[in-house]
């Protein structure tokens, strides 16, 4: 089984003592998953005025 480059990276800031970068990694991708879902959600409610 191969290992992805993302997954990696994760294990090894994960591994980090005190967890800051981990947090940091999951904030950021929160953020990310907000915006899209809010672009998503809008996108559907918009008026088409022909």
């Amino acid at each position: 089984m191969q290992h992805h480059a993302a997954s990696a990276w994760l294990m090894a800031a994960a591994e980090e003592p005190g967890g800051g970068n981990l947090l940091r990694i999951l904030l950021i991708v929160m953020l990310v998953a907000c915006a899209l879902t809010a672009w998503l959600l809008l996108r559907g409610y918009r008026r088409k005025d022909d």
